[in-house]
């Protein structure tokens, strides 16, 4: 898994060339299911924490409660859709995206040609068992929020308004 992580992290051009397409964006909206579900909600913490852009993190599969009536024409929508058995019905939440204008950037396992035919950008992922695809989908959406970030001009090492603990009474 270290070597894994490593070789992602290695990968900075991708993430790069997103955030200089899409550093003026308002608005991102991420979708996983299962398990890339809380990554998904942890993408777009991050991407609010640390690039002060609106961001809502869902389950893919309650999109049409909600979250769908967000999507509008060009907007950013970050579904991780690894392979695993819940893959096919990423596809579908993608192309329920699509419908409504929004470009889709995907976590994806290395060598799903399938995906990038459907996604405007893929991001990949080395391929590993379903359940550490978690793992391994983090890295590149803490890798766009950080380019995003620079590219924006925001204070990384140091984010406004957040404390190093919480404490609840």
């Amino acid at each position: 898994m270290p070597d894994l992580l490593s070789e992602l992290v290695s990968r900075q051009e991708p993430y790069i060339a997103l955030a200089e397409r899409y550093h003026r964006k308002s608005h991102f909206l991420y979708m996983g299911r299962g398990p890339n579900h809380p990554i998904a909600l942890e993408g777009a913490l991050k991407l609010k924490e640390i690039a002060y852009t609106h961001a809502e993190g869902c389950s893919a599969g309650e999109m049409k409660h909600g979250p769908i009536a967000l999507v509008d024409e060009g907007m950013p929508v970050v579904a991780i859709a690894p392979q695993d058995g819940l893959r096919d019905k990423m596809i579908n939440s993608i192309f329920e995206v699509k419908a409504r204008g929004a470009t889709v950037i995907a976590v994806a396992t290395e060598g799903d040609e399938e995906l990038a035919g459907i996604a405007d950008h893929v991001l990949y992922i080395p391929p590993v068992s379903p359940l550490l695809t978690p793992v391994l989908s983090s890295v590149p959406l803490q890798l766009l929020a950080y380019h995003i970030a620079v590219k924006r001009g925001c204070e990384i090492d140091q984010p406004r308004n957040l404390a190093k603990s919480v404490t609840v009474e």
